[in-house]
């Protein structure tokens, strides 16, 4: 791999960060005149587990924390029932108040492997969201119009296959504003497929007088785009085995390791640079081990990469394994089939919804849109294998 590009600095404003609302020269001006940061993290507890892009945050805020800024966790207790529209094709199932519950509970200690929780302050959205009435919730979608709603991509996708927009996903980014209003914050940070709803609190606290910054981070995507997250299934999760951690992340496509090491480590920018030149697989073991400590600790290292070896060496594959050479970028379904693993895409689809490809050692696939990683090794049912490599003269 070239080194020939600046992967990324450790800059604390450029680690992570995709961007700073207003801008960071206003954001410097208002720390260098003695300002603290009062930031907060808002978390829909839309399912059980927080995931390793939601860590990648918590890793920024820890720094911010070091720094002596002020951290708060809302967790949208309100808002989870609701359902966030970001980059959603279609509408998201609304969670009963019960199911949000059991899977906020679980939070806490996920983001304790991160952040001092003796230093943090957690609240929730239901404590204001659920005691508007009416009125005032018509005074507030007054703040806005439905071009401005509308003109989100996703909601335009939808248009353009005559999908439905239900009404209260236009309400959902309204709701996000005015949880800035209710905070006691100037700040927030959240993933840079949020900037939209964050920007709708900073506008809605800027019409009241009150400055808010706005940090977007980079989004852990695979290289067709898509978040390593909840919605896509095939997440790393804070509350995974440190083996099944590291498992899934040496099934991580190639072209993922620059991006995974500047959000999810802490290796040095330099340091990052030498690694990513050495073999791809010795470098994703380093990147294993890296994410493994941090977010498992220091002491399931040794025994999480050795469950992973120990996984190669006595799994039943067989002593040699066909190595099929494809282009990089090709969609996995296409280098099976042109392997003859299998047969059709209609074959692939099956296999995929029954579990039945597996990226050695235990990771199933989960999507039909993966993309081939270099140096996986592909199961197929029970008895097929092959090793896939990718093209080094392209």
């Amino acid at each position: 791999m070239s080194t020939s590009q600046p992967v990324f600095s450790d800059n604390l404003w450029e680690r992570g960060l995709e961007r700073i609302y207003p801008s960071t020269g206003e954001l410097d001006e208002f720390l260098q005149s003695g300002g603290q940061l009062k930031v907060f993290l808002g978390l829909d507890p839309t399912g059980p587990h927080i995931h390793i892009g939601h860590g990648s945050i918590l890793l920024k805020l820890r720094d911010l924390q070091v720094a002596g800024h002020q951290i708060t966790i809302l967790i949208g207790d309100f808002t989870a029932m609701i359902g966030d529209p970001t980059d959603k094709t279609s509408a998201r199932r609304k969670l009963s108040a019960e199911e949000v519950k059991a899977n906020y509970q679980s939070y806490q200690s996920q983001i304790a492997k991160i952040l001092d929780l003796s230093q943090i302050k957690f609240v929730f959205n239901k404590e204001w969201l659920g005691r508007l009435n009416f009125e005032e919730v018509v005074e507030i979608a007054s703040e806005f119009t439905v071009s401005q709603m509308i003109e989100r991509d996703m909601f335009q996708e939808r248009l353009k296959r005559d999908e439905p927009i239900y009404l209260h996903e236009f309400l959902y980014p309204l709701m996000q504003g005015y949880d800035s209003v209710q905070m006691d914050i100037n700040a927030e940070i959240g993933g840079s497929d949020q900037t939209f709803n964050m920007l709708t609190g900073r506008t809605m606290m800027k019409r009241r007088g009150q400055e808010k910054f706005v940090l977007t981070t980079k989004l852990l995507v695979d290289p067709t785009g898509k978040k390593m997250g909840k919605s896509e299934g095939n997440m790393v999760t804070l509350s995974d085995e440190p083996a099944l951690m590291y498992g899934k992340i040496m099934s991580w496509p190639d072209t993922l390791m620059p991006l995974a090491f500047e959000i999810c480590t802490r290796v040095p920018a330099a340091e990052v640079e030498t690694i990513l030149s050495e073999h791809p697989r010795d470098a994703k073991m380093r990147l294993a081990r890296e994410i493994v400590s941090i977010f498992a600790g220091d002491d399931q290292v040794e025994a999480a990469e050795a469950d992973f070896i120990a996984k190669f060496q006595t799994s039943e594959v067989p002593e040699r394994v066909e190595v099929f050479y494809f282009t990089a970028g090709d969609m996995l379904r296409d280098v099976l089939i042109k392997a003859g693993l299998v047969e059709s895409k209609a074959e692939y689809k099956r296999l995929v919804d029954g579990g039945g490809i597996t990226v050695l050692p235990d990771s199933k696939v989960s999507t039909l849109t993966a993309v081939a990683s270099s140096d996986q090794v592909i199961r197929v049912g029970k008895k097929k294998f092959i090793k896939l490599a990718v093209k080094r003269d392209e």
